[in-house]
């Protein structure tokens, strides 16, 4: 135990033993960026071609994460993990609602609503008197009472059934948003408007516990940025040289598909940048309101960056694939978290956690016992610097991607990544610690590892009665017990 843990819990057990004060429960808020790949920021980039300066400052007062996951490379189960807890295959909801593309076969069975009896993180939140508030992209109900309000939070600014902001003038007022009861001023920007609703909520509740949720719009298509950001990136563009595109081939071994190599895109670089001020503004408001030292933040995304279709506007090199994809580059993503008290400031953490852990480590932070089934774990002990009791993360996306990605699944276990591929039933393994790129299949080299793996991965299949690719022109795909 440091120093700090040792004077702050002394003094936590002395203001108990002097007149029984109990410590408030902390506040929550909680940074979801849709498809911000894990090169996309500062501190985990150093040459990154966008500017994250208020995402890097909260990650020199917390905690990084350098191994940290999404429960699915596209973003509504990893949404409905986010608030849940669960992997998003327990209820097969395995691709974005309604994501329902056919390729070689049909894909797997979907759910396509967060059903009303989930227990969501706002809901447990409220049990303890929490004041909850959302903001921006929901994306996991297409009717009302499936939209925020329905489900534990008071206040929902913009989320609904979209998966972007395709109404109105997009990113700029007006909205045209029918969960924003008040319009913006013609042109205000979605994430500076999103974050002011949010900051107020804080203001308006930081004399009770609360929860703020600012799921952002941004960075996912349409692709649209700030002119004055756009330019700035448009000059800084030009002064980098070399090829932007690849063709997928030489990296994934599938057909042939260009793939960004190379960050220089100047409106997405725009969309990054604001995205961060609006971080930025929550920031501040939080030590505005006196705050900041009873609240958890977290910062993570929903899936990887978007690098192979839809303008490929990012690259998420030296990770492989991106949005849509079960490699790297489409599950493994930002994740800093800042708990006062708890995490060391700029902290480095290497423990492999996922979306499935926020639920029980806010409720843990609360002081409340989970009495239902969830997958994840608290991560307290990760955040005071300590390790965690995992063995294995899994995925599974039994669908064709709209970026390119092809069915199949994953396992995670201490350096090794087992890919296996719904079609066929073909088989991968990469060692991340010296092939991140995943580049170097020992599947051969290592049969009994991956007779092991495998085994896992199937049992776990088993565990969440998994779904698989279905049968397409009287052809019949691979299946788990073939």
């Amino acid at each position: 135990m440091t120093l700090k843990h040792l004077l702050s819990s002394t003094l936590s057990i002395l203001l108990l033993l002097a007149g029984g004060v109990i410590a408030k429960e902390p506040n929550v808020v909680v940074f979801l960026v849709d498809d911000l790949g894990y090169m996309d920021i500062g501190a985990n980039n150093p040459d990154c071609f966008y500017d994250t300066p208020n995402i890097d400052r909260l990650s020199d007062s917390g905690m990084r994460f350098t191994d940290g996951y999404a429960a699915n490379p596209v973003c509504s189960p990893t949404r409905y993990s986010l608030m849940t807890g669960k992997y998003p295959t327990r209820v097969q909801a395995t691709n974005f609602f309604s994501g329902k593309r056919s390729g070689k076969f049909n894909p797997a069975p979907l759910v396509d609503d967060m059903a009303a009896e989930e227990i969501t993180i706002a809901e447990e939140l409220k049990t303890k008197g929490y004041a909850t508030f959302f903001a921006g992209k929901w994306h996991l109900g297409h009717s009302e009472e499936l939209y925020p309000q329905g489900q534990g939070f008071d206040i929902n600014i913009g989320g609904w059934s979209r998966g972007g902001p395709y109404t109105g003038k997009k990113y700029f007022a007006p909205f045209e948003n029918p969960q924003m009861e008040v319009e913006s001023p013609e042109g205000e920007h979605l994430p500076a408007r999103l974050a002011r609703d949010t900051a107020e909520f804080i203001e308006a509740n930081k004399d009770q516990p609360f929860l703020a949720y600012l799921s952002f719009y941004s960075v996912h298509t349409p692709l649209q940025g700030r002119p004055d950001l756009v330019e700035k990136y448009k000059a800084r563009a030009a002064e980098i040289a070399g090829e932007e595109f690849a063709d997928e081939e030489q990296v994934f071994g599938d057909k042939p598909r260009q793939v960004r190599v190379l960050q220089k895109h100047a409106v997405y670089a725009a969309m990054v940048e604001a995205m961060d001020e609006a971080v930025g503004t929550v920031l501040d408001q939080l030590d505005a309101s006196g705050v900041a030292d009873n609240t958890i933040v977290v910062f993570t995304s929903d899936n990887g960056g978007l690098s192979t279709s839809e303008g490929s506007p990012t690259s998420n090199l030296p990770l492989r694939g991106g949005k849509g994809w079960v490699y790297e580059g489409g599950i493994r993503e930002p994740w800093i978290i800042r708990y006062p008290g708890v995490t060391e400031p700029g902290s480095v953490s290497e423990e492999m956690i996922c979306s499935i852990d926020l639920f029980p480590t806010v409720a843990a932070a609360a002081g409340i016992e989970i009495g239902h089934l969830v997958d994840g774990i608290d991560l307290t002990p990760a955040l005071r610097g300590e390790s965690l009791d995992r063995q294995s993360l899994y995925w599974h996306y039994p669908h064709y991607s709209n970026q390119g990605g092809i069915p199949g699944g994953a396992i995670r276990e201490g350096n090794y990544k087992l890919f296996e591929r719904y079609e066929d039933g073909r088989i991968h393994l990469y060692d991340l610690e010296n092939d991140i790129g995943e580049q170097n299949d020992l599947a051969a080299e290592k049969p009994e590892l991956v007779q092991e793996m495998r085994k896992r991965l199937h049992e776990w299949y088993e565990e969440v009665d998994a779904k698989f690719l279905q049968e397409k022109d009287g052809n019949t795909p691979w299946r788990p017990e073939d």
